[in-house]
């Protein structure tokens, strides 16, 4: 994948998470693809996204607690 396609991928994931909150998780594995496919092919992963990616790690392991699925 080339970063053209990598930036365009993530930027269409993100307005999905905007448009479709209930598929968040899916998205998130999307967002999580497409940062590794950056890092594999050594591309710098801009700050926002890390930021991101870390958001919404915590938020689905904090949903998991909840839930009481995390053990």
């Amino acid at each position: 994948m080339t970063f053209d396609e990598i930036e365009a991928e993530i930027s269409l994931l993100l307005t999905e998470m905007q448009n479709e909150p209930s598929d968040r998780h899916e998205l998130y594995q999307r967002l999580r693809e497409a940062i590794s496919s950056m890092r594999a092919m050594g591309m710098p992963v801009p700050n926002d996204l890390i930021d991101l990616e870390r958001a919404l790690e915590s938020a689905f392991n904090r949903d998991r607690t909840l839930d009481g699925t995390k053990s």
